[in-house]
């Protein structure tokens, strides 16, 4: 039942967003997109009560993920804010990895099948997606960089986590994972290289899924060995 009313009250949000995006409204903009993560919070908070490390760290991600939200929707051309803004989303990614962690620790000798694949996937992507914005960056090289590798790794934390939770929640965390990738890849692209058609309706819808995702495999989640809740 809770699934099924927050996911709905995420919808309408959504939808207000994508709207807001699309017709360039400004105050909309402003009344609909701190919304997005206020609206996750309080859905993992009463779905869970935050027990356990892991949805701890999520939560402290998704706080981490709204300062980002209002700072880069505050910038206006201003560098220091979307350079505020990256760190916090670096923040945010950090306190993800560090809860995908802990599923690994839960039983860490399980091996993910395909794993060294996935690795090589992410380095040959970040490094082509850096190399490709190089260019274009300027002062922003070790910045952009540095975000580029973070968010790979939390994307390849969200692949190790197969076999150590239960496929729903394995599969969710996955796909938010890459949703973000997706959404902050076409950020950078637009942003430093070349402008993309409504890129903001883009970004945003990406970004709002992936988020989604994310919190949807965190209520999810159940550890697969059977031991005391970290």
């Amino acid at each position: 039942m809770k699934t099924k009313l927050y996911s709905f009250i995420f919808f309408l949000v959504f939808i207000v967003q994508l709207y807001a995006e699309y017709t360039n409204n400004i105050q909309l903009r402003y009344f609909s997109k701190p919304l997005i993560v206020v609206v996750l919070l309080v859905w993992l908070y009463v779905s869970t009560n935050l027990k356990g490390r892991f949805h701890k760290r999520i939560f402290t991600g998704l706080i981490f993920a709204w300062a980002g939200d209002i700072l880069l929707m505050l910038q206006n051309g201003r560098t220091t804010y979307f350079i505020f803004g990256l760190l916090a989303f670096l923040l945010c990614h950090i306190f993800y990895i560090r809860a995908f962690t802990l599923d690994h620790k839960s039983n860490p000798s399980h091996k993910t099948p395909y794993f060294l694949w996935a690795v090589a996937a992410f380095a040959i992507f970040c490094s082509g997606l850096f190399f490709y914005l190089q260019p274009h960056l300027g002062p922003m090289q070790f910045p952009v960089l540095m975000y580029a590798i973070i968010i790979c790794v939390m994307a390849l934390m969200a692949v190790n986590r197969y076999g150590k939770v239960n496929i729903n929640s394995f599969k969710l965390i996955l796909y938010g994972a890459l949703f973000f990738l997706l959404s902050d890849s076409v950020l950078a692209v637009n942003k430093f290289a070349q402008p993309i058609p409504q890129s903001g309706a883009l970004i945003m819808a990406t970004y709002m899924i992936a988020q989604y995702l994310i919190v949807y495999g965190t209520i999810e989640r159940k550890l697969v060995v059977t031991q005391t809740e970290i």
